[in-house]
């Protein structure tokens, strides 16, 4: 016989009573409270002041930012009106550290400079932006698009291919049985959508498979629907790329210029401003052949022309701000040759693997100045994804992810674009855009010296009763939390602890400390995964984060958690502390 109590079923063999114990606040808490208030029952905005200044690093905050604290914490707490005196008990205190917005663990605001070339910063990119799952039969769809972009992700790619009639274009995973979206609607979306989340710029990488009459008939579409949105380079071709700040709420096109009956040499690889072509394909490192000749090749079988009309060659063309093209002489010559512009590198994953263990100093040279783009393996059907560090550890800017995937690769590329106040552009670490007198350049294998120590203290969580559903845990007991805390980096610095095991409790308190010695905290994330323990079984996911370690606001802070795919869990929060030493 069994009966029901709340959304578990309680089997008369298991007696375990859930423990839903209202957590007190850590000793840590009390002390700074007792403190700063030099032992009095009330908290002033002085006083609150004075924490955050001293031991909270926020050395500009004011006390009319803690007379806006205390009032919006009691307006909570206790509905007292803006016009009483306010103070904080200990309660308030405690429920201010908190409190997500009050009380974050990182910046919310853009807080690094802006003004620098693309090429300087890592960029939110996204591959294959339309799909809705895997990458064989899914749904194309413009939903993903919207989802991107509000989550703030500044590249989407989209394939255009022509319909079955040739006369109108669609979006669609080529060779695969993916239902297509038309580009028209995707177009529309992205224009209502593009800086909802960030002011900074969307780069929108075409992979072109159309005949030239549907080049220029994409061309007027983005033309029409973007406006002045579209960003439309100098003459001559990029000798540098402009800054996120000079490209604000504009939209940046990307793709392989159109061959044009422009009188040129057989064997050139001029675009359409005599500079050689820019984005170098990684299948040359195997035949010789770049994915655009391949994608050529199909279209001639197709009885595709690629030969357009000036007219048509030019109205597309002249909307391509960062051209890509093709590299006949091996992934080398790409990486070093100069020819006085910027230039773009597209590599698979596994290629880029190759190419830095063959050519890693090249490879972050080439990042100093142009753009690199990697994107998965065709093999990663099931749209998963790599890990992320593999790339910015050599200064690659656009990481492609397949953001409708989920797993601890993809926490990774949240975690990192949440710095910077989430806009979607994150300055590299200034070592990485410089060389030494002989040349040298940073060597992520390179052993270094340590830097800086983390002391990461977790103190307790709460929210999981009411964040989760019952039925995500064991039905049979109580949860069993414990919190997973490390590092991901350079290969020196990685490194994951957990605390102890606190049972049956829906708030858990652990007042557990660790220490990470790190080499490049400039490109270190934290990750925090908690986990319900579930002897024999595998332990339940009970959400996660991570987050930059050079922005963490050190003292005392409220730490969200996220579910599997990235969505915040409502009211689901670790208290901790983060101090370096």
């Amino acid at each position: 016989m069994k009966r029901e109590m709340g959304s578990y079923k309680m089997g008369l063999c298991f007696s375990d009573k859930l423990r839903m114990n209202r957590g007190a606040p850590p000793p840590d808490v009390v002390t700074a409270f007792v403190e700063y208030t030099e032992g009095r029952n009330h908290m002033t905005a002085d006083q609150l002041c004075r924490f955050l200044v001293e031991a909270q690093d926020e050395t500009k905050v004011l006390v009319s930012d803690a007379e806006k604290i205390i009032e919006r914490i009691t307006c909570e707490r206790h509905h007292i009106t803006k016009f009483l005196r306010h103070t904080l008990n200990l309660d308030d205190f405690f429920s201010f550290l908190f409190s997500d917005d009050l009380n974050h663990p990182i910046d919310s605001k853009v807080h690094q400079d802006m003004a620098s070339p693309l090429s300087h910063y890592f960029i939110y990119t996204s591959h294959n932006s339309y799909l809705t799952g895997n990458q064989i039969n899914s749904e194309c769809s413009d939903v993903p698009l919207i989802k991107a972009l509000k989550r703030g992700v500044r590249a989407l790619e989209l394939d255009l291919w022509p319909n079955s009639t040739k006369d109108d274009i669609l979006v669609l995973h080529g060779w695969a049985w993916t239902p297509p979206v038309d580009l028209i609607k995707c177009l529309r979306s992205i224009k209502d959508h593009a800086f909802s989340a960030s002011a900074y710029p969307v780069i929108l990488t075409l992979e072109d498979h159309l005949t030239p009459d549907l080049q220029a008939k994409a061309a007027e579409m983005m033309k029409e629907i973007f406006m002045d949105m579209v960003y439309f380079p100098e003459a001559g071709g990029l000798k540098e790329f402009p800054s996120p700040e000079d490209l604000k709420y504009k939209i940046v096109i990307s793709t392989k210029p159109p061959k044009g009956n422009l009188k040129k040499d057989k064997d050139s690889e001029s675009d359409v401003s005599g500079k050689a072509s820019s984005d170098f394909s990684d299948d040359q490192v195997d035949d010789g052949k770049t994915e655009e000749e391949t994608s050529e090749a199909k279209n001639e079988e197709e009885g595709f022309d690629q030969e357009s009309s000036n007219l048509d060659f030019l109205t597309y063309s002249r909307l391509i701000a960062i051209p890509s093209g093709n590299a006949k002489n091996g992934l080398k010559e790409a990486l070093t040759i100069d020819n006085g512009g910027v230039r773009r590198l597209s590599l698979r994953e596994q290629k880029f693997k190759k190419a830095t263990e063959m050519y890693g100093t090249e490879v972050m040279k080439f990042t100093q100045k142009n753009l690199l783009r990697i994107y998965p393996k065709a093999t990663r059907v099931n749209s998963s994804n790599y890990r992320p560090y593999n790339g910015w550890m050599y200064g690659a800017q656009m990481v492609a992810f397949n953001m409708q995937g989920y797993g601890r690769a993809l926490w990774m590329m949240h975690g990192m674009f949440r710095g910077n106040g989430g806009c979607g552009y994150v300055k590299k670490p200034d070592f990485m855009m410089k060389n030494g007198l002989g040349g040298e350049v940073f060597d992520p294998k390179a052993k270094l010296p340590i830097k800086t120590t983390l002391k990461v203290k977790v103190y307790m969580g709460k929210g999981w009763d009411s964040g989760f559903q019952r039925t995500c845990f064991n039905t049979w007991s109580s949860p069993n939390f414990y919190t997973r805390v490390g590092i991901t980096g350079v290969r020196a610095d990685k490194v994951m602890k957990k605390t102890k095991k606190e049972e049956k409790t829906w708030e858990p308190f652990w007042d557990e400390e660790f220490e990470f010695q790190l080499t490049v905290p400039e490109l270190a994330l934290l990750r925090i995964e908690v986990h319900d323990y579930n002897m024999p079984e595998k332990d339940d996911f009970s959400g996660q984060t991570c987050l930059p370690v050079s922005e963490l606001r050190q003292g005392i802070r409220s730490v969200p958690l996220y579910d599997r795919k990235g969505e915040r869990l409502v009211s689901v929060t670790l208290l901790m502390r983060f101090h370096f030493v």
